[in-house]
């Protein structure tokens, strides 16, 4: 239940975003080759203080394609995005676009790539 509570409240907050910022999650541009090497970096860095250097858990749950099946790939995005209330999961939305932040989950449901 309390898991349905956060989805619901976080589509919400989506509702309230600015048109602009919706607008670019629809067009699905990747992005550019070097913004994908800091994403990747970010990731492996960033996230992986909580989620494990190699994504495998820490503080945080395993971010490996395993451990995400079945789940949701807007609700990643959205987690991504905004955090989780009550948990040490930060929102990274003046880090990231809505793209961004898709094509890390995309490539977290793939097998996140090294950092180069």
């Amino acid at each position: 239940m309390r898991n349905s509570l956060f989805k619901i409240g976080v589509l919400a907050l989506a509702l309230l975003l600015p048109a602009a910022s919706r607008a670019e999650a629809s067009t699905g541009a990747a992005p550019d080759a070097a913004r994908q090497a800091v994403l990747v970096n970010m990731v492996r860095e960033d996230c992986g203080s909580c989620h494990g250097l190699t994504l495998k858990g820490g503080l945080g749950p395993a971010l490996l394609p395993d451990a995400l099946k079945g789940k949701d790939a807007a609700s990643l995005q959205l987690t991504i995005l905004y955090g989780r209330a009550g948990t040490p999961m930060p929102p990274w939305n003046r880090f990231l676009s809505d793209t961004e932040a898709s094509w890390i989950v995309e490539k977290l449901l793939q097998g996140f790539p090294d950092a180069h």
